[in-house]
């Protein structure tokens, strides 16, 4: 029989590995800003968006058919039919996001939009948490307020500069709609990432396109539209399959949170790249980012919970509580089918992954 002490164990190993990939997409998606200052000496703006999109659905395309042909994607559930309003809710928030965005920058300045745009981290965790029932704790609210603060000292040199104007309005409303197609993303973060991130990127970058082409903002520059979308593949296209990946076993709230190491990142790469200089916002951003890095790491959830009956497809393996059911003949390693979970409660340290979606009253 399981002990308690083992499934709490691979519990933890779990976490860990799931705060390393929300970490390594943080890293794969810094890279992007570096870059993209860059590409935007060559590419429209808007365009360069479009093309960031397009490279990364087309090279998880390419990834996904090359699994195909090596029959690895028969670990992965498939998105279904059922999936379809979330899926659409996370095209159309990914192209409003930008476009409110973009009407905010025109009536405001770029410091007060980007002082502005660390609201999407606290609106991903209130929609989780009121819409989506995600829990968090008292412990983990506290990360939250550290990691926003100390992307706010990192993103604004001069407070002064800020003012509440009817762009600000705009770029909150972007936030928003991030904060929502973040929730939508880990609704569907069980399912195959590469063919997630494929129609993410396909989607949102052939909708970004059209508004490049109505807004006459293209570019006839091969080599930098190859070197975009190569980007895009890298930066965005296995940033958000990583981000996936950590969704499915922190959730919405928790992955964004160790997100926000990525401006950090991008600093580091800037200061490397074109030789910015550090200053003294950068280290006192950064020990504060730590310490609510620390907090979200060494958060500790455990009460006993019920499970209720539940049909559902994605991949598992049988080594947890969770996937007790039997196959005949046996089925050793991780492997993805419709499977039911039978109603039950138990003890154990977790994290709001796809099988511990209850609600909380009272939980620190």
């Amino acid at each position: 029989m399981r002990t308690q002490n083992q499934f709490s164990g691979k519990q933890y190993n779990g976490k860990m590995n799931a705060v390393m990939m929300a970490l390594i997409a943080a890293l794969l998606y810094s890279i992007s800003s570096p870059a993209s200052k860059l590409l935007l000496e060559k590419l429209p703006p808007v365009l360069l968006a479009a093309l960031l999109y397009l490279g990364a659905g087309t090279g998880m395309f390419i990834v996904d058919r090359l699994k195909r042909m090596r029959n690895e994607q028969q670990k992965e559930a498939k998105i279904t039919t059922k999936e379809l309003p979330a899926v659409i809710w996370m095209i159309v928030l990914d192209m409003a996001a930008p476009i409110l965005l973009m009407f905010g920058l025109t009536y405001t300045s770029a410091a007060n939009a980007s002082l502005l745009n660390n609201f999407e981290i606290v609106s991903t965790s209130v929609i989780a948490l009121c819409i989506f029932n995600e829990a968090i704790g008292k412990r983990m609210w506290f990360a939250i307020v550290l990691i926003t603060l100390s992307s706010i000292i990192l993103t604004v040199k001069d407070f002064s500069v800020f003012s509440f104007t009817i762009g600000s309005v705009f770029v909150l409303l972007g936030c928003i709609c991030w904060g929502f197609e973040n929730n939508c993303t880990r609704m569907l973060s069980i399912k195959n990432p590469f063919q997630i991130v494929m129609i993410k990127g396909l989607g949102s970058g052939i909708g970004s396109l059209l508004i490049s082409i109505i807004y006459k903002q293209y570019s006839r520059n091969l080599i930098y539209i190859g070197m975009a979308m190569l980007l895009g593949f890298v930066a965005y296209g296995l940033s958000i399959s990583f981000y996936i990946y950590a969704q499915r076993e922190l959730g919405a709230v928790r992955t964004s949170a160790f997100y926000a190491v990525a401006p950090f990142l991008g600093v580091a790469i800037s200061w490397i790249v074109f030789r910015e200089e550090i200053t003294i916002y950068f280290v006192a951003a950064l020990l504060i980012m730590l310490v609510g890095t620390y907090f979200a790491v060494s958060e500790y959830h455990n009460h006993k919970h019920l499970h209720l009956l539940v049909t559902h497809d994605h991949k598992h393996n049988h080594s947890d509580s969770h996937h007790n059911h039997v196959h005949i003949p046996e089925v050793i390693g991780e492997h993805c089918h419709e499977h039911t979970h039978e109603k039950m409660e138990h003890i154990h340290n977790h994290t709001p992954d796809v099988h511990h979606s209850h609600t909380h009253k009272g939980i620190s």
